[in-house]
């Protein structure tokens, strides 16, 4: 097969499309709520922090604080963010996952892990290794700062 210069970007952003429609098909058919890729990131923003604000979110996602206040609020509503007293900030409410959140994380984890199984079977868990080292040396070299998400 021939690489056609500049499709490489076209195929990745195929790929992760093709990722999160499997995803979200699997979900559903589970029942399970089907959140938004924003939703998504908010959840990996917040897995490890018990600080963290919606000025704090709005900057990671790159969006504006009424953006990023909607989606807390869509979570909140929801049962899957909870907002409490911020630690040190008294003026502040610091954002958390609540169980059902660290469950659809949990969930959506094990189904993108699948999504790499079958890749794997179908080039190789080798190729899928070195694809993975690939991409991630392109991230790194953005200057040590990984994005906190892709473009939509």
């Amino acid at each position: 097969m021939t690489r056609i210069r500049g499709e490489i970007p076209l195929l990745m952003a195929m790929a992760y499309r093709i990722m999160i429609d499997d995803l979200h098909a699997q979900l559903e058919a589970e029942g399970s709520d089907l959140l938004r890729p924003a939703h998504g990131y908010t959840f990996k923003f917040l897995l490890d922090r018990d600080d963290a604000t919606t000025v704090d979110l709005a900057d990671h996602l790159g969006i504006t604080k009424q953006a990023a206040s909607k989606i807390v609020e869509e979570l909140e509503e929801w049962g899957y963010v909870t907002r409490r007293p911020h630690p040190t900030d008294r003026r502040a409410r610091a954002l958390g996952l609540t169980p059902k959140g660290q469950a659809y994380v949990e969930r959506a984890n094990e189904l993108r892990g699948r999504t790499e199984d079958r890749w794997a079977a179908l080039i190789g868990p080798d190729r899928l290794d070195q694809i993975y080292e690939d991409l991630c040396a392109l991230v790194d070299s953005a200057g040590g700062r990984t994005p906190p998400r892709p473009v939509w």
